[in-house]
């Protein structure tokens, strides 16, 4: 029974910081979709990393603002492949030393980035709850996928 309440309320807890999480944002494109994704992700990663509701409370902010960085540092790591695959479509050669090494450079940010989230995760969670969130969401990703594969919604 303690079990029980214990996941009930997380799973409240991670759905209410979803909802203050959406009501923040301002974009409106596919808003609801997004909302409706990381309502189920944060329900998901809840019990699939056993977090306790105090631990919740402390996880969540650090996981939502690695999320926005992570996040960010994707879209310059596709900002710059794409710049670096019109270049070689144009045979444009004398960009394209330039441009391999921004691409391989946001990269290399994004792994750092990846490294100093893992270790912001290991302050506020117990290394082994760290590696069950990367289980998690590789899992849940994955779910999605073929979901998405396989026309569900």
């Amino acid at each position: 029974m303690n079990s029980l309440y214990r996941i009930t309320i997380s799973a409240i807890l991670a759905t209410l910081l979803s909802l203050q999480m959406a009501a923040q944002k301002s974009d409106d494109g596919g808003k609801d979709w997004r909302e409706r994704i990381m309502s189920e992700k944060i329900a998901y990663l809840t019990g699939a990393i056993g977090l306790t509701p105090e631990e919740a409370q402390s996880f969540w902010p650090v996981y939502n603002q690695a999320w926005e960085d992570r996040g960010k540092a994707q879209f310059e790591v596709m900002k710059a492949y794409r710049d670096l695959e019109k270049a070689t479509d144009e045979n444009r050669t004398k960009d394209i030393p330039a441009l391999l090494d921004s691409y391989l450079d946001a990269i290399r940010d994004r792994d750092r980035i990846d490294q100093e989230c893992a270790a912001k995760f290991k302050k506020v969670l117990p290394v082994e709850k760290v590696a069950k969130l990367y289980v998690g969401e590789e899992r849940f990703r994955r779910q999605q996928i073929h979901n998405l594969h396989h026309g569900k919604k």
